[in-house]
């Protein structure tokens, strides 16, 4: 049996699109091409127009531009989130430094995120490792670390 080469990870969201456009920011990604022909659609918003309107901003996703990382993917559902995630992204912006220096650069990506939408949960620090838990633009939790 072959290896699984690719992953999808999947979003239950409100805003596709608002949240995908966030993972972008965050993650250094792009929005896929176009679906259909090349000329079919000039961007994305042709695209959406061109769907019944059930299915306009019904999903979103983004990507890797290098093609090394997973698809993400955002579907919108009706009812909001409940609980903790099961599943969570780990951004893993200074796993090779340790102590004040992993502290510090945590931090100023943190710093950068809230200015994106995210929210700052909380810190864990111990003098020598550190990561910080944060939620996306829909309450989302993630790491930093």
């Amino acid at each position: 049996m072959p290896s699984i080469k690719k992953i999808q990870v999947t979003f239950d969201c409100a805003e596709p699109e608002r949240v995908a456009r966030f993972w972008c920011d965050v993650l250094g990604y792009v929005l896929p091409p176009l679906p259909g022909e090349s000329d079919e659609f000039a961007t994305w918003e042709d695209y959406k127009n061109s769907l019944p309107p059930e299915e306009q901003d019904a999903w979103c996703a983004c990507v890797d531009p290098t093609g090394e990382g997973p698809r993400l993917y955002f579907q919108r559902v009706p009812e909001g989130k409940t609980a903790k995630n099961r599943v969570h992204i780990d951004v893993r912006v200074a796993y090779e430094l340790a102590g004040e220096e992993r502290l510090a650069a945590l931090e100023a990506e943190c710093a950068r995120l809230v200015q994106l939408g995210a929210a700052h949960v909380e810190t864990l620090y111990d003098g020598n490792d550190a990561c910080i838990v944060m939620q996306d633009v829909e309450g989302n939790e993630f790491c930093l670390t």
